[in-house]
C-alpha cells in the first residue's frame, strides 16, 4: 500500500483508527529518531529503547498536534526533551568530563608496534577505525547534555539554526551561543589532548589500539561502530537530516534503505570523522 507524503493526511488517518497509516508515520520518522538518540548515548540498545519510549509519547499525545508548526519539528520538540530528561546511560557512565576521559586514554600504555600475543587476533585497519569511532564519541559524552543536543543538531545534522532552536526551546541567537559552546569546548580539549587535531599532541589511535583491545573495551571480532554502515548514515542523517527537518518531506525509501533496515544508522563511522574534526573549527 502507499501512502501519501503529506504528514498532515497520515496524522488524520491515524486519528481516524488507521493502524497502517500509524504505522507509516512512525517508519517515516523512526531512522531519524533513532539516530539523535544514538549520537546522543553512543548506544544501539539504549538508542532502540529511547525510541520506542518516544514513539510511544508521540502516538499517545498526537491528538494535541495543533499544526501550528511541521510536524517534524514537533515530534523533535518531543524527542530531544525526553533525551535531555532521560537517566545516564550509555556511554554517557564512562564519561565523566574532558579531563578524566583523555587522562583515562593516555593512561592507556603504547602498543602500536607490539605484537599480538597467543590467541589474540591482528589488529586490522577497521578495528583501529573502531576505537577513533569509539574515542571521539565519548568525546561528545563529555559535553552537557544541551550542548550535545545543540552540536548534533547544528554541526552534525546541519539543522538550521531556527529549527533547531524551535526543537530545543531556544531563539535562534541562543542556539548558535550554545553551537559555538560545545564546539569551542570539544576543539579546545581535543587541541590540547588529540592527535586528530593537533599532529603535535602524542595520542594516537593506532598506538592504542591493542590496549583497548586487551582491556575488552574494542573487540575486533565484533566492531559496534561497523564501517559497513557508512552510507546509509551519510545519506539518511548527514545529508539529508536538515532538509527532513525543515521541510517534513522525508524519502526514506528513495535512498533504496528497507524498513527494516532504517535501525541500521548512526554513529560517525570512516570519513566521518575527518567531518566531525573539520566542524569543530567551523
Amino acid at each position: 500500500m502507499s501512502f501519501p507524503d503529506d504528514d498532515r493526511e497520515l496524522i488524520a488517518r491515524a486519528l481516524d483508527g488507521d493502524r497502517e497509516a500509524l504505522n507509516a508515520l512512525v517508519v517515516r520518522h523512526q531512522p531519524l529518531v533513532f539516530n539523535v538518540a544514538l549520537k546522543m548515548f553512543g548506544s544501539r540498545t539504549d538508542a532502540e529503547d529511547l525510541t520506542q519510549e518516544i514513539f510511544i509519547r508521540v502516538i499517545t499525545s498526537l491528538r494535541t498536534f495543533r499544526g501550528d508548526s511541521a510536524f517534524t519539528t514537533w515530534l523533535y520538540r518531543i524527542a530531544v526533551n525526553h533525551l535531555l530528561k532521560t537517566r545516564r546511560r550509555g556511554m554517557e557512565l564512562e564519561a565523566g568530563g574532558f579531563e578524566d576521559y583523555f587522562d583515562q586514554i593516555a593512561a592507556a600504555p603504547d602498543q602500536a608496534e607490539a605484537p599480538a600475543d597467543d590467541g589474540e587476533v591482528e589488529i586490522a585497519g577497521s578495528t583501529v577505525e573502531e576505537l577513533r569511532v569509539r574515542c571521539t564519541t565519548g568525546m561528545l559524552m563529555c559535553l552537557d547534555r544541551e550542548q550535545r543536543v545543540a552540536f548534533i543538531l547544528g554541526a552534525m545534522f546541519h539543522v538550521g539554526h531556527t529549527v533547531a532552536g524551535e526543537v530545543m526551546g531556544l531563539s535562534p541567537g541562543n542556539f548558535r551561543v550554545r553551537l559555538h559552546r560545545a564546539r569551542r569546548d570539544l576543539y579546545q580539549w581535543m587541541n590540547r589532548r588529540c592527535g586528530l587535531v593537533n599532529q603535535s599532541n602524542p595520542c594516537r589511535c593506532r598506538k592504542k589500539t591493542q590496549s583497548f583491545v586487551r582491556m575488552g573495551l574494542v573487540d575486533p571480532r565484533q566492531l559496534v561502530f561497523s564501517a559497513e554502515h557508512q552510507q546509509r548514515v551519510e545519506e539518511l542523517s548527514g545529508r539529508h537530516a536538515r532538509e527532513v527537518m525543515e521541510t517534513g518531506e522525508p524519502k526514506l525509501l528513495s535512498y533504496g534503505i528497507k524498513d527494516e533496515e532504517a535501525w541500521e544508522v548512526g554513529l560517525p563511522c570512516g570519513g566521518e570523522i575527518d567531518v566531525f574534526v573539520e566542524r569543530l573549527e567551523e
